[in-house]
């Protein structure tokens, strides 16, 4: 199962990634958890030391990997390069083993509009879509906030988005936008988590917005979860109220993907 988290920049997809990524672990899976965010911080959330986790290099940051895999120098534009780089290899070569979780840093690629034809664009876009997944491997894509990354094409091959919305328009209409356009992707289960909500009324606002049937689950606002990321520890080991509501959207999000399948 491969999974992108997106949504609007501070709605919690780091949280949310790093909590799923945790609850599979613990549940018997493979785990590849994927920061995918140009501001890389997936590793830091799963309760990862500060200095271990500034040792990890992005891949986009591997100049001798990237013209390897490529044929080109990082920073190259147009047709002279490798379109269908190797990676198969990547994930279990560089992903960091932390806790039963392999973590994998992509890094950014600074380009100029979405038609970006850069060879680390093409080795992070190979890598992304090639990744093979057996048995009870999960994936958790760590997506960067907006929605640029769909206009890129990044993640075109996963079997669901999970877009994080918090109840406030602005973060609903992200939802939507990702909706539409994971559609031209051919990605149809784009799915939703509410966070930071503080009553039934916020509860209730973003089932209004998205449809209920689209809702994965909820997590109210904790104050552990915000003093564990003050304290840099695991907001998932940290918090009781997150850790059952994280149990419940990953058992609904398997069936979902699972009835999807069928």
């Amino acid at each position: 199962m491969k999974i992108a988290i997106t949504g609007k920049g501070g709605v919690g997809k780091s949280t949310i990634s790093a909590a799923l990524s945790r609850y599979f672990a613990e549940n018997g899976y493979r785990v590849l958890a994927v920061d995918a965010d140009p501001d890389a911080n997936l590793a830091l959330a799963l309760g990862m030391d500060v200095k271990l986790a500034e040792k990890i290099i992005p891949i986009s940051e591997m100049n001798g990997l990237v013209e390897e895999r490529t044929g080109a120098k990082p920073g190259t534009f147009g047709t002279t390069f490798k379109m269908n780089p190797k990676v198969d290899d990547i994930p279990e070569r560089y992903a960091h083993d932390f806790e039963g979780i392999k973590v994998l840093v992509m890094g950014s690629v600074d380009v100029g509009g979405s038609g970006c034809v850069c060879a680390e664009h093409v080795l992070l876009r190979r890598l992304t879509s090639h990744l093979i997944l057996r048995e009870k491997d999960v994936v958790i894509m760590d997506m960067e906030a907006g929605i640029e990354h769909l206009g890129r094409g990044t993640a075109d091959s996963v079997d669901a988005f999970i877009t994080v919305v918090e109840p406030g328009e602005r973060s609903v209409q992200t939802f939507k936008t990702v909706k539409k356009l994971s559609a031209d992707l051919g990605v149809k289960n784009v799915m939703v988590i509410g966070n930071k909500l503080n009553d039934k009324e916020d509860e209730d606002f973003i089932k209004r917005q998205v449809g209920e049937e689209n809702c994965l689950g909820f997590i109210y606002y904790d104050k552990t979860i915000s003093v564990s990321d003050r304290e840099n520890t695991s907001s998932y080991l940290a918090s009781e109220s997150l850790k059952k509501n994280i149990e419940e959207i990953a058992e609904k999000l398997i069936g979902n993907v699972k009835n999807k399948e069928k």
